[in-house]
């Protein structure tokens, strides 16, 4: 069993709130996987601080946990609680769901009938996007009444609270710039749980980079669920009727969207903040790869040469029934444009092996794109059939677990033997790599990143200041170096450091 805690109780103590405020790791479910941004931000902490200033929230908060089955399938009936509410005091209990903790985004809405009506375990329960309401809900609950609001937010994108949540080791963080998504994917979950895109305005990103660099970070991952269809309309300054560009070949299944600054443009001010600090970006969707998207990162120094395309497979039959909205001709097209405008770029990738009607001729069409294509990167899951989502109501899960679990175990052989190809590539070279950490297979070695996000790992020694000089110093995480390349595997690249650096020195 797994536990997560996304119960919040209301108390009169202010050692909870202490105790509670300190880093906490939630395990996820994995029914709805969140982002990598949300498993990763503490946005229950900002929450805190949000709301702390309302009625009745002047000291609160102990976590129950909630226990799911281990292996995470969907079932009708609700986790349970693991331990005894433990109420202190004249307390109102609270079920309020956040990104942060790892919960799947339908749990309050699943439980709603579970929590409120059959068992009465709480008195609010609150979705994700219910955080400003929460007063209201607490003054319902005061009369007696139960309160519920697991209502998902057209408008809500947190921009007034910038949940900045950095890694273990402090040079890296991640913004988040939109929310939900509008593709609406045959096998996805996440428009019900996340609901439809709405982005940040530029002004608030800008400024939450401006703050991450004035702290030394060195890179900023830009986080959304289609991260690339980023629209702002709050602006005064926006293309007013300019319809939204595509990429070539590609459509959608909704309207085209009309106005909005676009996300090269929100691209090209963030790398202006800070020509030292690298850019990212992650999960985009290839639909919106118009080619100024691309140009933006070929020229920008400190736009990482990376991109995430995910595919989820080779054949066209199976693409349709994704309602994926390209075919294999158009994304291979994508491929070699991305390609000619970005020369080295590294790519990575999604597939879905067995996903309904999956035919024995389309997995080996997801083969020969795999070999074709030569990512340096995949990401590969077994198809699981998701309730709520188009597949569930319309298709049939017809690919038999052990048929799956071989074709994905076919799929990760032919993504290894490739990786390993396009990374040997690199042996000889010299690579801009920021420093991590030591790695953790061995203390006397370190590992970081190049600016395609492949894991460089080279001996723990002092290296030159820079190029033209003796004076060796030790290198630290968050350095920039310059590693030459020795070895490679499908997953990581040797080398040794040679020198410090920086995006500016990059030979």
């Amino acid at each position: 069993m797994r536990s997560l805690k996304p119960f919040l109780c209301l108390s009169k103590h202010w050692a909870l709130l202490r105790w509670l405020s300190k880093p906490r790791t939630c395990s996820n479910a994995a029914r709805t996987p969140a982002s990598s941004g949300e498993r990763r931000k503490d946005v229950s902490d900002r929450f805190r601080s949000q709301i702390a200033s309302g009625p009745r929230f002047q000291d609160f908060i102990k976590g129950v946990s909630v226990t799911l089955p281990a292996d995470g399938e969907d079932t009708e009936e609700p986790g349970y609680l693991s331990e005894d509410l433990g109420m202190v005091g004249d307390s109102r209990k609270v079920y309020f769901e956040t990104y942060g903790c790892g919960a799947p985004g339908c749990m309050a809405e699943r439980l709603k009938t579970e929590l409120l009506e059959r068992e009465k375990l709480v008195d609010v329960l609150a979705g994700p996007d219910a955080y400003r309401d929460l007063p209201r809900l607490l003054t319902v609950a005061d009369g007696g009444q139960q309160a519920s609001n697991v209502l998902l937010s057209l408008e809500e994108t947190y921009a007034d609270i910038m949940p900045v949540q950095h890694a273990a080791q402090g040079h890296s963080a991640f913004v988040s710039i939109m929310r939900g998504c509008d593709n609406m994917c045959s096998y996805c979950i996440v428009p019900f749980t996340r609901g439809r895109e709405r982005s940040r305005p530029i002004s608030s990103i800008l400024e939450e980079v401006q703050m991450l660099s004035d702290q030394g970070v060195k890179e900023v991952t830009l986080l959304g669920q289609n991260v690339n269809s980023y629209r702002d309309t709050s602006e005064e300054q926006f293309y007013s009727s300019e319809l939204t560009k595509l990429s070539r070949g590609f459509n959608t299944i909704y309207q085209t969207k009309q106005g909005g600054l676009r996300f090269s443009d929100l691209l090209d001010q963030v790398s202006r903040v800070d020509p030292d600090m690298r850019i990212r970006f992650t999960s985009p969707h290839p639909k919106d790869f118009p080619d100024e998207v691309l140009h933006l990162i070929a020229e920008r120094q400190n736009i990482c040469k990376q991109i995430h395309l995910p595919a989820q497979s080779g054949s066209n039959q199976v693409l349709k029934a994704m309602r994926r909205g390209y075919t294999r001709e158009v994304y291979l097209d994508l491929v070699y444009n991305i390609k000619r405008i970005i020369p080295g770029v590294s790519l990575s990738s999604d597939f879905i092996s067995g996903f309904c009607g999956e035919t024995e001729d389309d997995h080996q069409q997801t083969l020969t794109l795999i070999r074709e294509v030569g990512y340096n990167v995949g990401f590969l899951f077994a198809y699981s059939m998701r309730k709520k989502t188009n597949a569930f109501h319309r298709l049939q899960d017809d690919v038999a677990p052990q048929v799956k679990q071989r074709r994905l175990e076919e799929c990760i052989s032919v993504f290894r033997a490739e990786a390993e190809r396009v990374n040997s590539a690199a042996i000889g070279s010299m690579q801009l790599v920021l420093v991590e950490g030591e790695s953790k297979r061995s203390a006397d070695d370190l590992c970081g990143r190049t600016d395609g996000n492949m894991k460089v790992i080279f001996p723990k020694e002092d290296v030159a200041i820079q190029a033209s000089s003796s004076n060796t110093v030790p290198v630290c995480a968050g350095d920039y170096v310059l590693v030459k390349i020795l070895s490679a595997s499908s997953q990581s690249l040797r080398g040794r450091a040679l020198t410090h650096s920086s995006l500016r020195r990059q030979p």
